[in-house]
């Protein structure tokens, strides 16, 4: 007989949070990709479900239930994408881009 399945337990068995992996973040089990990560790039890079699955290799059902436990805690996600933004901007301004520097002498800047 089959499991029988409720929201929860679906969404249990597709997104785990451990705090060993991707910070704690929650995240597709067995996957290192993140719930915010599946969030921004259907809701700020407008990727379609389809587009993702192929992209990742993920199933319909790992992207719908990303985008389900998103928009179920859409406020604490937002503000981890917002602290992960502003480390990332600190960082940038911390570090500049060796690259960048380069290509600024070369072109007299």
């Amino acid at each position: 007989m089959a499991d029988s399945l409720t929201p929860d337990t679906t969404l249990d068995r597709h997104i785990v949070i451990d705090p060993d992996i991707c910070h704690g973040k929650p995240h597709l089990a067995g996957r290192r990709i993140r719930v915010q990560d599946i969030a921004l790039w259907h809701e700020r890079l407008g990727m379609g479900v389809a587009e993702i699955c192929a992209d990742y290799e993920l199933s319909l059902a790992e992207v719908y239930a990303a985008l389900a436990y998103y928009f179920d805690y859409k406020a604490q996600i937002d503000q981890d994408i917002a602290a992960d933004e502003a480390y990332f901007e600190a960082f940038q301004q911390n570090n500049p881009s060796l690259l960048q520097e380069k290509l600024k002498s070369l072109r007299g800047r």
